[in-house]
C-alpha cells in the first residue's frame, strides 16, 4: 500500500513522515470516524483504520527497523495505483 501524498492545508492524521511512503497493512483495527473531518465539523462516518508498517528506509533514508503508523483507509492506496488526492 502507498499513502497519500496530499498535503492538506486542514488538519490530517497522516503524518509529514509517511506521505507517500509504501508501507505493508499488517492489522485492522476496526472503523472509526476521520478525525480529519471532525477537526473540520463534517460529518464523520467511520471508515477502516489500519495498521501499516514501513520500513525505516522508505521514510528516512536509513535505518533497519520498521515503523507502523495506524491509518485510515481514505489515505490509502494499492501502491501501484496513482494517488487520488
Amino acid at each position: 500500500m502507498r499513502t497519500s501524498a496530499a498535503d492538506p492545508r486542514h488538519h490530517t492524521r497522516v503524518p509529514g513522515y509517511v506521505r507517500g511512503a509504501r508501507g505493508t497493512v499488517v492489522e485492522a483495527q476496526g472503523e472509526h470516524p476521520l478525525p480529519d473531518d471532525r477537526a473540520r465539523g463534517l460529518p464523520a462516518a467511520p471508515q477502516p483504520v489500519y495498521t501499516v508498517r514501513f520500513p525505516a528506509r522508505e521514510l528516512f533514508g536509513e535505518g533497519d527497523h520498521e515503523v507502523t503508523v495506524d491509518v485510515w483507509e481514505r489515505h490509502l492506496h494499492h501502491a501501484g495505483e496513482e494517488d487520488p488526492r
